[in-house]
Parts: C-alpha cells; sequence; structure tokens
C-alpha cells in the first residue's frame, strides 16, 4: 500500500519522503483536500512503467491503492482526519 500525505505536508518533509521512497522502497502518494494528486516512486519502478513492462502483483496493488484513494469522497475522514494531519481550516467552495 502506498503512504499518503497531503501537499502542504510532503512541502515540510520532502527530505524525508525522497529517502522513504528511495532506501525504503516505499511509493508515496501526495494529496490535496484528500484526493490524489501526484505519486512518488523510485527511479526504478519509473523506468518499468515507462517501459511499459507487464504489471507485477506488487504493481497492481500500488495502482488499486491510488485508486481506492481517488475513489474515496474528500470528507470521509471528518475531523478526525484534520486532526490526524494537524489541519486547522478546511476549504469551503462557493456555492
Amino acid at each position: 500500500m502506498a503512504y499518503e500525505i497531503p501537499v502542504t505536508q510532503a512541502r515540510a518533509e520532502l527530505a524525508d519522503l525522497i529517502n522513504r521512497v528511495v532506501y525504503g522502497g516505499e511509493r508515496v502518494v501526495v494529496t490535496r483536500h484528500g484526493k490524489p494528486l501526484v505519486a512518488l516512486v523510485s527511479a526504478a519502478d519509473l523506468e518499468r512503467l515507462e517501459a511499459g513492462a507487464d504489471t507485477a502483483p506488487e504493481e497492481e496493488q500500488v495502482i488499486s491503492s491510488v485508486s481506492a484513494l481517488g475513489s474515496a469522497p474528500s470528507s470521509a475522514g471528518g475531523a478526525g482526519e484534520r486532526r490526524r494531519f494537524g489541519i486547522a481550516a478546511e476549504h469551503a467552495p462557493d456555492v
């Protein structure tokens, strides 16, 4: 499963996230308003993706994890999710 982190927190922790990807073999999904924005993957993973190699079981798991993140409503976590990520305010779209 990919590690999920909001973009504001990712900015502050970029060096640590890069180390997690490179040395820990993790994949990181950066989100905005709870929706996947970008993913950090190792250069080796990127090469496999660009080469169009057959999807390995672990890659299928990452794809399904990211897909599941994209289908979750942004308000699913509510106040608990805001506390988890230290978010004090939330953007409310103009109605």
